[in-house]
């Protein structure tokens, strides 16, 4: 069930501003997008929407984690995505009126900001640039999940995970990184198990190459080892 919206013009204005659709555009244009987004906070563990809801139009994230997935005949979670404050979902409703085709919930609490799909339309014939960004989004998942098919399909679970490692510290610009999702759902993510998730970690923490400091940080001792696997 969602949450109650509330109106607060500086999460709005912080919530569009970290879009690189809109972060291009004139203040006032700004401004008029700002008006148009209702913020709406969900708690940990909350359902978005589900496979074969109906669209309310683009989903920003202005705070927290979402993790995007499908499920499969057998009830398997395959993770999609997963969404960072400045990233949106739901583009695809603003093209076509099908229903979502996949699940969204919430990592960590959320802040999102809800553009409804007819305000978003009336956005992108006014603002061509817009479309153009939202294209430039689609073709770099597009990259990112093609180049994760092939990881899965020709690699071990040990490189996936010790480039995954290496990934999110380039990401994250440190040695110290953080794992933005429960073993669980990181396994899920990289077409694995749980347990060899955990086991390959220890393995790469016996051999010298990293430290676990918790169940969520790791840190890289030998970014090296990790890129040679």
């Amino acid at each position: 069930m969602s949450q109650q919206p509330h109106n607060n013009t500086t999460d709005h204005r912080m919530c569009v501003s970290l879009v690189p659709l809109f972060n291009h555009l004139e203040k006032d244009q700004m401004k008029h997008i700002v008006e148009l987004a209702r913020s709406t906070p969900y708690p940990r563990g909350q359902i978005i929407y589900n496979e074969g809801d109906r669209s309310e139009g683009l989903y920003i994230l202005h705070k927290g984690r979402i993790k995007i997935y499908r499920l499969s005949e057998n009830g398997k979670e395959q993770i999609v995505r997963i969404l960072e404050p400045g990233d949106f979902t739901g583009e695809l409703s603003l093209f076509d009126a099908k229903p979502h085709d996949a699940y969204a919930e919430t990592l960590e609490p959320v802040e999102l900001c809800v553009i409804q799909r007819d305000q978003m339309q009336q956005l992108l014939q006014e603002h061509p640039a817009i479309s153009l960004k939202m294209l430039e989004e689609f073709s770099s998942r597009l990259a990112r999940t093609e180049q994760r098919a092939a990881r899965i399909g020709m690699e071990s679970a040990e490189t996936r995970i010790a480039l995954y490692l290496v990934d999110l510290s380039e990401e994250q610009r440190q040695l110290i990184v953080e794992l933005p999702m429960s073993r669980k759902d990181l396994a899920s993510h990289l077409g694995t198990t749980p347990e060899t998730i955990s086991r390959k970690l220890s393995a790469f923490e016996e051999s010298g190459w990293i430290r676990q400091s918790s169940m969520k940080a790791v840190e890289i001792l030998d970014l090296d080892a990790l890129l040679l696997l």
